[in-house]
This record gives structure tokens, sequence and C-alpha cells, in this order.
């Protein structure tokens, strides 16, 4: 029974070392640290929001007619939506641009976590913000049949304006994925996994 000989195990090369000026650039990232607790911050905000539209709704259910209800119900999935919004930019931004979070394995780990960078964060935020826009959209059209009355919280003008800025989201959504579809390609050609 013969053996074949191991080869000898390569030693890592040691790094050299970085200067100052690296080390400060690269640090720097920790600056962005006092953002994210904000965000937590002002998320704790609309969870308060939340709760109090929220008890509103149930004081006011009898009283209230059913586009009332629609109006406050939409506005809580609103605040949802952009709850949502804020904790992406909150775990996806400092995971990317910060610190990793060491949360593989754990079993709350969020599923899109895994795969985040900058391209796709802006993509998911290009979609939260058409969908809390949608919701938004969707609120000035149930409200819209008091066009011309003194019950009506939207001019015409207003309303045109709001399906244009919500066009607008829609179309730089697809203009980004665009773009990241193109670069995403090129960089699939430059590595031969074309």
């Amino acid at each position: 029974m013969t053996s074949e000989p191991k080869a000898p195990s390569a030693l890592a090369a040691p790094r050299p070392p970085i200067g100052l000026f690296p080390k400060l650039i690269f640090g720097s990232r920790w600056l962005q640290l006092p953002l994210y607790i904000g965000l937590i911050v002002a998320q704790a905000v609309y969870v308060l929001l939340f709760l109090k539209e929220l008890w509103h709704l149930v004081l006011h259910s009898f009283d209230a007619s059913e586009q009332q209800i629609m109006l406050v119900v939409l506005g809580l999935i609103d605040v949802v939506m952009i709850s949502n919004l804020l904790i992406m930019v909150i775990v996806g931004g400092y995971e990317t641009f910060v610190s990793r979070l060491n949360l593989s394995g754990h079993p709350d780990e969020p599923e899109w976590l895994g795969h985040v960078n900058a391209s796709v964060l802006k993509i998911k935020l290009a979609m939260a913000i058409i969908g809390i826009s949608s919701i938004s959209l969707l609120r000035t059209f149930i409200e819209a049949g008091n066009l011309g009355t003194n019950r009506s919280n939207f001019t015409e003008s207003g309303v045109m304006w709001q399906v244009l800025i919500h066009m607008t989201f829609i179309v730089s959504a697809i203009g980004i994925a665009w773009v990241d579809r193109l670069s995403e390609s090129g960089h699939r050609r430059e590595t031969g996994h074309d």
C-alpha cells in the first residue's frame, strides 16, 4: 500500500499593511451608522402612526361609511409599505455599505438579504416606491368622485399630476432595471459566462 506524497500546503501570502489614508476612507463607512439609527427612529414613528390610525378606525368603525373605512385601511396599507421600504433600506443598506450582519443560519434571516447588493437594492426600492405611489393614487381615485365639490381634497390638475408622477416612477423603475440588465450582461460577457 503506497501512499502518494502530499503536496506541501501553500502558505497564504501575508497581506501588505494598509496605509492610514485607505484606512480612513474605508472606515468612513461607519459615518452612515447614525443615518440608519435615524431610520430606525422613523420606523418607530410609523409604528405609532399605524397604531393611532388603527385605534381611530376601531373607534369609528360603526359611524364611518364604507368609503371612509376603505380610505383609512388604504392609509394603513400605505404605512406598512413605507415601513417595509424603511426595513429594506436599513437592513440592505447597512449590509451593503457598512458591515455584514452575519445572519446566515438565523431562522428569521430575510430571504432577499443573501443576494442583496446595491443594484438589487435600487430595484427593490423602485418597486416599493411604485407600490406606495399606487396606494396613494388609489386613495385619490376613490375620493375623485367628489371632484368639484367642497368635500374634495383634490383638484383635477392635482389628480393629473399624481398620475404623471406615478407614471414617472414606473418609467424610472423600468429604466433602472434595464440599465442593471445591460450592465449584468456586459459583466457576463467580460467573464466569459455568456
